[in-house]
């Protein structure tokens, strides 16, 4: 499949890679920067990032990717200002009430991961009713991590063990992997990363152990199809060992 990029005026012929990854994380960073360099507000900058995020899941579907996971608000985003708080969940709210439909339509199947304890109880109702809504879709499956933390999901695991009073000697990777918010879905195969930061801030902590990563200085609003489409052909390039030597994997 050719897609044509245009960069300076100059068309490029990027090619789908044959293999694409069957699960791709984003962390959608660089609203607030996006829009300083604009002099706007940053809630403008989140605003155009959740547009941004249309843009996204269709290329996603039109590349064929299965899962895409996006952390769209951090258990450390409570520190922000209230306003910037209140704003996003406001966005959030806004995103279902506008696009559940179409989204529903397409064959987006959504799902919440992460803590619902302090999120509006309006908008605790509103996701429950996407999920219920679109959860027989299979085009693509949507995780929307909002209010999440990996350290939390993790401490949250490991507590309802305890409580269902499984041995110590039974607990392995296996079983913690079936108590994240994830479970059963497959961990993420690659993990994007916009805004030039170059860290995971607490994102799919367990999940991501042998994700490939990629990060980007192009800040998320203007993380566009062709912007994927480049993370998607530098994955292909990689080779995924999982521990192993590259001999092991010759031979195998």
């Amino acid at each position: 499949m050719a897609v044509t990029v245009r960069e300076d005026n100059v068309n490029t012929d990027l090619l789908l890679p044959e293999h694409v990854p069957g699960h791709v994380a984003i962390i959608m960073d660089g609203n607030g920067r996006w829009a300083k360099q604009r002099g706007l507000p940053r809630t403008e900058g989140h605003r155009q990032g959740t547009e941004n995020l249309r843009r996204i899941l269709r290329a996603a579907v039109e590349f064929g990717i299965p899962i895409l996971t996006i952390y769209a608000f951090s258990t450390e985003n409570w520190k922000r200002p209230r306003a910037e708080i209140q704003v996003l969940m406001s966005i959030l709210e806004m995103v279902i009430d506008r696009e559940l439909d179409e989204l529903n339509r397409q064959g987006v199947q959504l799902r919440h991961i992460g803590e619902l304890d302090g999120i509006p109880a309006a908008l605790q109702k509103k996701i429950h009713e996407a999920k219920e809504k679109t959860k027989h879709n299979t085009k693509l499956i949507l995780n929307v991590a909002f209010n999440y933390g990996g350290r939390d999901e993790i401490i949250r695991a490991v507590r309802q063990i305890v409580r269902d009073g499984i041995p110590a000697d039974q607990i392995d990777e296996a079983l913690i992997s079936s108590y994240m918010y994830t479970s059963p879905l497959p961990d993420p195969d690659l993990i994007i990363r916009t805004s030039g930061e170059i860290r995971l801030s607490n994102f799919l902590v367990w999940q991501g152990t042998y994700a490939e990563y990629y990060f980007t200085p192009v800040y998320w609003p203007d993380f566009d199809r062709e912007e994927l489409l480049k993370a998607l052909i530098e994955y292909s390039h990689r080779t995924r060992r999982f521990g192993k030597t590259e001999e092991q994997l010759d031979q195998s």
